[in-house]
C-alpha cells in the first residue's frame, strides 16, 4: 500500500537538499508536485486541498534547525499532517459495555465483510482474549450463511445459527439474546451487503441497528475504490450512526487514496486494515506508522508487534540452545525460519515495514517476492531428514531425486544450496562475532548504511 505515493514524495522531497531556509521560492514546485502526487494517489479533492494548504502555512519562512535540512523539516511537517489527516491516534474498540458487546458490520457486497467478520473475530479472540460469537443476518447472497459458519469453526469462534427464510432483525434479536445466555463478550453481526447503496438496504439494517442498539457500527470498504470508497463511507454514515471503518484489500492498493481521505469526509476513524487473505491478516489502523511508511521510514512497532504475536518462541529458544552447544545451522532450522518469515507476510510483508525500502531501486525490490520462498520450502521439503541434518551428503544423484520430487530443476536445487551456505556463514559470524548487532550492522553496511530518507 502507499508505494506510488511513497516514490513520489521521496523523488520530491530530494529537491530540498541543500536550501539554507524553506521559502516561497523553494518550496512553490515541491508543493505543486506534493499535490499531483496526492491527486494520482486518488485522494479526494476537498483533502488535498486543505493537506496542501496546512502544509504551505506551516513550512513556509520556517528556519532550519541547526544540522537539520530543509528536506528532513519538510518531511516532518508533511508527516505530522499526514497523522492529522488520518486521525492522529489509533482508536481502538469500544468493548466496556455489559456483555455481550454488540457489533454490527455494514458495506456494499465486495467489500470482504464476512471475511473482516473471521479476522475481527479472531483478533478479538487471540489478542483482546474475548469469547466471541457471529452471526449472518444476510438472507440473499448464496452460502453467505455457510461462508460464515465455515469460518467461525476456522477460527474458533461460537456461530449463531440462522437460514434465508428467517427476518434479519429477528435473527439479530434472538442472537443476543443467545450471547447473553451464554456470557460471550463479542457478538458480531454480519449484514447483508449490495451492489449498490439502495434505499431498501438501508432501511434494514436502519431497523435492525435499531433493535440491537450496537456499541460499534462499523463500515467495511474495500480500499482499492480509492476516494469513492471514502463517498460511499460518507452516504452510509449519514443513515446509520458509523462509529468506525475497516479498509480491506490495502495489501493490492498501491495508492491509499482511501486511508488519505475516509477520516476527513466522514469524521469517522480507520479502526482496522485487512492486509492479506489469510485470517490473522487484520491490523489496527495507527496513523503514525501509517504516515511512517507512505514517507518511507518503515514500521518497526508494527513489525515488533506482529513478531511478538506470530512468532513461535519455542522455535526460537530450541535455535539459541543449539547454537549454545555450539551446533550447526542445518536445513531444517532454515526451512523453520522461512516459516515463521511467513508468518509475518514473508519477504514482501516484512520490506513494507523496514526502513530505507524506499531506496532500494525498483529492480531489487521487483525480485524479491514470496514465491522464491515457496520454491525454496518445496525444495527442502522433498528431502529426507538426514539429508536435511546433513547437507554435505546432497550429491548429484541425491539432487536429481529432490528437484524431480518437488518439480524443480537441479540448478534450483543448487542454487538453494547456495543461498543455504551463505545463510550458515551468516548464522556463524552472529554466533561468533557479536551476535544480532554485529549482524544487524552487516545488513546496514550491505544498504549503503541508510537507516532512512536521504535528506
Amino acid at each position: 500500500m502507499f508505494d506510488n505515493l511513497s516514490d513520489r514524495l521521496t523523488s520530491t522531497f530530494k529537491s530540498l537538499r541543500g536550501q539554507g531556509r524553506i521559502s516561497e521560492d523553494n518550496i512553490k514546485d515541491v508543493l505543486r508536485d506534493v499535490r499531483m502526487a496526492l491527486l494520482e494517489a486518488d485522494v479526494a479533492l476537498p483533502v488535498v486541498r486543505e493537506f496542501i494548504g496546512r502544509v504551505k502555512e506551516k513550512a513556509m519562512g520556517e528556519d532550519v534547525i541547526q544540522s537539520i535540512s530543509p528536506g528532513q523539516a519538510f518531511v516532518k511537517i508533511v508527516n505530522d499532517e499526514l497523522i492529522h489527516v488520518m486521525g492522529e491516534a489509533n482508536e481502538e474498540l469500544n468493548l466496556s459495555t455489559q456483555p455481550p458487546a454488540v457489533i454490527l458490520m455494514a458495506g456494499l457486497q465486495g467489500a470482504g465483510k464476512t471475511t473482516s467478520v473471521g479476522k475481527l473475530s479472531k483478533y478479538l479472540r487471540e489478542i483482546k482474549k474475548k469469547s466471541v460469537m457471529v452471526v449472518s443476518i444476510d438472507v440473499y447472497r448464496p452460502a453467505a450463511i455457510d461462508q460464515l459458519e465455515t469460518l467461525a469453526k476456522d477460527v474458533g469462534v461460537e456461530f449463531f445459527p440462522s437460514d434465508r427464510t428467517q427476518d434479519p432483525v429477528k435473527i439479530a434479536k434472538n442472537a443476543v439474546k443467545a450471547a447473553k445466555k451464554q456470557f460471550i463478550d463479542v457478538l458480531l453481526v454480519d449484514t447483508a451487503g449490495r451492489l449498490h447503496i439502495d434505499e431498501d438496504m438501508m432501511s434494514e439494517i436502519t431497523k435492525v441497528h435499531a433493535a440491537i442498539e450496537p456499541v460499534e457500527t462499523l463500515f467495511v470498504v474495500d480500499s482499492m475504490t480509492g476516494q469513492d470508497a471514502a463517498n460511499t463511507a460518507k452516504a452510509f454514515n449519514e443513515a446509520l450512526p458509523l462509529t468506525g471503518v475497516i479498509l480491506t484489500k490495502t495489501d493490492g492498493d498501491a495508492r491509499g487514496g482511501a486511508a488519505l481521505s475516509v477520516r476527513h469526509i466522514t469524521g469517522k476513524p480507520i479502526k482496522f486494515m485487512g492486509v492479506g487473505e489469510k485470517l490473522d491478516a487484520l491490523q489496527p489502523f495507527h496513523p503514525e506508522r501509517v504516515a511512517s511508511r507512505i514517507l518511507g521510514m518503515g514500521d518497526v512497532l508494527s513489525l515488533v508487534e506482529e513478531a511478538e504475536q506470530k512468532l513461535d518462541k519455542k522455535e526460537a529458544e530450541k535455535l539459541a540452545k543449539k547454537f549454545k552447544k555450539g551446533k550447526g545451522f542445518d536445513l531444517e532450522d532454515f526451512l523453520s525460519q522461512m516459516q515463521q518469515m511467513n508468518k509475518m507476510g514473508g519477504m514482501t510483508g516484512l520490506m513494507d515495514k523496514l526502513p530505507g525500502m524506499g531506496q532500494i531501486p525498483d529492480e531489487v525490490k521487483n525480485k524479491i517476492n514470496n514465491k522464491d520462498m515457496d520454491r525454496l520450502q518445496a525444495i527442502i521439503l522433498s528431502m529426507t531428514r538426514e539429508e536435511r541434518r546433513k547437507p554435505d551428503i546432497i550429491k548429484g544423484s541425491r539432487k536429481r531425486r529432490i528437484a524431480a520430487g518437488c518439480g524443480q530443476q537441479v540448478q534450483d536445487v543448487n542454487r538453494m544450496l547456495k543461498q543455504f551456505t551463505q545463510m550458515q556463514k551468516m548464522m556463524k559470524k552472529m554466533r561468533t562475532k557479536g551476535g544480532m548487532k554485529s549482524l544487524m550492522a552487516q545488513m546496514k553496511g550491505a544498504m549503503g548504511g541508510q537507516g532512512g530518507m536521504p535528506m
